[in-house]
């Protein structure tokens, strides 16, 4: 099943009020519309750029920036120009095809589209024909995800991770470091001059269609003296919203169709409905719990201490709660004393207060690597001894777990149908989370 849809990009001023309107009749499907909202005139360029179809923009006459070149940039995108505000400005004769008040109805909306923009085409409704159309597969990569507490060294180990499968012959050029985490550190980390595109387009480009590889490289940045690739990630904490579960699976599959080894920085929240109550936190962990079922391997970052230790417990027991398996699931202390003792002590402590019933694999022990904040300063090699230290029992354990399903990692979830105004009904039937909630 599919239908036409408007993409809709939308600048506007920190103060206005429209955004917020248009954001929610998008999400409630109130309007045939997908909203993205840019936080400044390049980055409405830079999507214009992405060789994705767009239909209009919606530009608040308060924005900073706006001049006849970005109404020529919109024009020569083949979308509409679309400027919202109640001045006298004469918007028009600068290039704009028309005007909105600044208070405007879904209707008045709708009819400016209907008039001046065009559909970006057909939408499917049916998540299981986005992995069909990525066609015949040649490879499907190996994703590790790398998770852990704030401060445990997740960003840095992720990244000594990517530059062990860019320094091996099969995987170089062949690996990718994706920053899917709510708080994004790696565009600092890599001192990445521009924040666009990274995984808010990549999901974008697969809300209706599976991407080609060439079009997912360009959405990467490339790191020469490591020889990976980097996805960079969320701009702002609050920009999850624009990642829906079903594009981001997608999303995910494209880049294991892309390259042999993706390395997925991801937040320590797994946090669903089931256990909030909540769907917003849900979906504000969509990029975590995805990322973690379909990973071959998870990593848990901790520090060999009792802060540490207690908070390598609460994840590996969320990641198990949510379904991972625990032979998937490698704990790794960072910063161990060269002790065997110590070692040895740390990890039968951890091993005693995991609730699993089968036993964790053995702790990765990495020792304390000093002067790294000039390495990520000055963007050079990460040392040997902390790149082999991580690769070499990763490589073990990728040989001991069988790849999973390569149907998609949302590929056992069937979506039903709900009928209008029966949400919330005591006879509603559509979706089994109004069972859960009975």
């Amino acid at each position: 099943m599919t239908s036409g849809r408007y993409l809709v990009l939308g600048l506007a001023s920190v103060r206005a009020v429209w955004p917020r309107e248009v954001t929610g009749w998008a999400m409630a499907g109130a309007l045939p519309i997908e909203f993205v909202k840019c936080v400044s005139v390049e980055e409405v360029r830079a999507r214009l750029r992405s060789g994705r179809k767009h239909s209009a923009v919606l530009v608040d006459s308060a924005a900073l920036g706006i001049d006849r070149d970005l109404f020529s940039a919109i024009a020569e995108a083949d979308a509409a120009a679309i400027v919202v505000g109640s001045d006298d400005r004469d918007w028009i004769a600068l290039g704009a095809h028309a005007r909105l008040h600044e208070v405007f109805s879904r209707q008045d909306l709708i009819e400016r589209l209907s008039a001046h923009a065009v559909a970006v085409g057909e939408v499917m409704t049916d998540p299981q024909q986005v992995f069909a159309d990525a066609g015949p597969v040649a490879f499907r990569g190996r994703t590790i995800a790398v998770t852990g507490r704030c401060g445990s060294g997740v960003s840095t180990l992720a990244i000594a991770l990517a530059q062990a499968f860019g320094s091996d012959a099969a995987t170089a050029g062949q690996s990718v470091l994706a920053d899917l985490s709510l708080d994004a550190d790696q565009a600092m980390l890599h001192d990445a001059t521009d924040i666009v595109p990274g995984v808010q387009e990549l999901v974008d480009g697969h809300r209706s269609s599976a991407m080609a590889s060439a079009q997912i490289r360009r959405l990467t940045y490339s790191v020469p003296g490591r020889r990976y690739d980097l996805l960079l990630g969320l701009r702002r904490r609050q920009d999850w919203v624009a990642v829906r579960p079903r594009a981001f699976a997608a999303a995910l599959d494209g880049l294991n169709r892309t390259y042999r080894r993706v390395v997925a920085d991801i937040s320590a929240d797994f946090e669903g409905e089931l256990e909030t109550g909540s769907l917003d936190i849900e979906d504000r962990n969509t990029m975590a719990r995805v990322t973690a079922l379909a990973a071959d391997l998870v990593l848990v970052v901790g520090r060999p201490d009792l802060v540490g230790v207690h908070g390598l417990v609460g994840v590996i027991d969320a990641l198990v709660g949510l379904g991972v398996e625990p032979d998937r699931i490698v704990p790794v202390f960072n910063g161990s004393p060269k002790s065997k003792r110590t070692r040895a002590e740390a990890a039968q402590a951890l091993a005693e207060l995991v609730d699993i019933e089968s036993s964790l694999r053995d702790p990765i022990h990495i020792g304390t690597v000093k002067n790294l904040d000039d390495v990520h300063r000055n963007g050079t090699l990460l040392p040997h001894s902390l790149v082999r230290a991580i690769a070499q029992p990763v490589d073990r354990a990728l040989s001991e777990v069988e790849p999973l399903d390569p149907s998609g990692p949302m590929s056992g979830v069937s979506p039903e149908p709900v009928a209008i105004g029966s949400l919330g009904t005591s006879g509603s039937t559509g979706s089994g989370r109004d069972e859960a909630a009975s």
